[in-house]
């Protein structure tokens, strides 16, 4: 109790403490909500009751239908929408700018703009803040794609203990790539038996799933704008030594051949997919393979390319929606404020919009960042959806979601593991 002290008048000091000491004390808590989407089901449901203790939902349903446990904290949110907590399902919490947040050694740091250096514990830092502004925007669990190194297990575990807020984190640690192509901060495999031996090394450094960058995208129409990083081997290796292990594998393959090779190796979902065939997009649904396509930042990346890829990567949407390919929502946020990269981290939901307008329903925009992200990462038993059992992982938000998705961009209402983390309803 004197740690939890010591460390609540930390957090109190730098700003971060206000939720965490309440929750301290926090038993049972009643939500009344106006509207209510359990994450799974194709409409909201009125006047609904949600009964949460620790960190727990015990009992969610209509008012009137739901005991009401004496001396609960109630929460008034009968002038809005709640919603189960959103998926990031490929984020980088450590991405600086256009680098990776641990692109660096001790030598050589990483850097926002050129010739702008930064060090390793100033980029610590400003993932502690994407965390925070994640979280606060209504994102209660991210699944992190790599930051070169293992500062993504200890952001995980800082956050997990309660040290510093932000969202449940699924790590990779570091990724890894072929020879052929790559960013450096991924580990170079060269064989097989080397992919084999990476899986476990980086299991043992605390992965929760392995990363493979498995293409580059590339201005190359002959192989299909997908530039495989490494051979199809040293890719079934790696996943099957992951599978084996008990752990996914999410394969950055843009198009082409690595998107191909990607499916036929097993990969449990592709990341970033720009430019993907019938044929393939047939494979992937007989292989119940989940998609990512992070349409925003690929809309924002095509101005500085010479190939159509904001069109591709629509199209490829399109096929994928409509063949029911099990599409998984991802933003794949910059960490450089103003820069027109991509979405900075805290402003994730202008995806949504863009998944709308490219065919979804506003409410199957908003199963891709609950109930499918829960079952793409593995966590179909504990997240992203408001049911009885599953952790208390809860947003708010004025309108209406499913007339409006833009909604999500104005997060009033943020509960993580049954702790308030931001009430605006107030």
């Amino acid at each position: 109790m004197k740690r939890q002290t010591a460390i609540g008048f930390a957090l109190l000091a730098i700003g971060f403490g206000g939720s965490w000491l309440g929750a301290q004390n926090q038993k049972v808590v009643v939500i009344h909500a106006g509207q209510l989407f359990d994450g799974k089901s194709d409409r909201l449901a009125s006047n609904q009751v949600i009964v949460i203790q620790g960190d727990r939902i015990t009992d969610v349903g209509p008012a009137g239908s739901v005991k009401i446990p004496a001396g609960a904290q109630e929460i008034d949110l009968t002038k809005g929408t709640v919603l189960p907590g959103l998926i990031e399902g490929h984020n980088h919490m450590f991405k600086v700018g256009d680098h990776a947040g641990a692109d660096f050694d001790a030598s050589v740091p990483a850097v926002i703009t050129p010739g702008t250096p930064f060090s390793a514990p100033y980029v610590t830092i400003l993932a502690m803040v994407n965390a925070k502004l994640d979280l606060l925007s209504g994102f209660t669990t991210v699944r992190d794609l790599t930051s070169g190194s293992t500062a993504d297990v200890d952001l995980r575990n800082a956050i997990n203990e309660g040290l510093i807020p932000g969202p449940r984190m699924r790590v990779a640690t570091e990724g890894m790539r072929g020879s052929i192509a790559g960013a450096r901060y991924f580990h170079l495999v060269d064989s097989p038996w080397e992919g084999r031996q990476q899986v476990r090394v980086q299991l043992k450094n605390g992965a929760d799933f392995i990363k493979v960058y498995a293409a580059e995208l590339r201005e190359n129409p002959d192989i299909g704008h997908g530039a495989p990083s490494m051979t199809l081997e040293e890719e079934q290796a790696i996943v099957d030594e992951a599978h084996r292990q008990g752990v996914r594998v999410a394969c950055t393959a843009h198009a082409g051949i690595g998107v191909r090779q990607s499916i036929e190796a097993g990969c449990d979902s592709l990341e970033l997919v720009t430019d993907i065939d019938p044929e393939s997009i047939r494979r992937a649904v007989e292989k119940g393979t989940y998609m990512t396509f992070a349409l925003t930042i690929t809309k924002i990346q095509a101005k500085s390319r010479h190939f159509p890829m904001a069109e591709m990567s629509k199209s490829s949407f399109q096929r994928a929606l409509q063949a029911g390919v099990k599409i998984t929502f991802a933003a794949n946020a910059t960490g450089a404020h103003g820069k027109q990269t991509g979405p900075y981290h805290g402003e994730e939901a202008v995806e949504f919009a863009n998944m709308v307008e490219y065919g979804m329903t506003p409410l199957q925009a908003i199963r891709s960042a609950t109930s499918v992200a829960a079952e793409n990462i593995g966590w179909a038993d504990r997240i992203g959806s408001i049911e009885k059992g599953k952790l208390a992982d809860i947003v708010g938000v004025s309108g209406n979601p499913a007339n409006d998705v833009t909604e999500l961009e104005r997060v009033k209402f943020v509960m993580k593991d049954g702790q308030v983390f931001r009430n605006e309803f107030k």
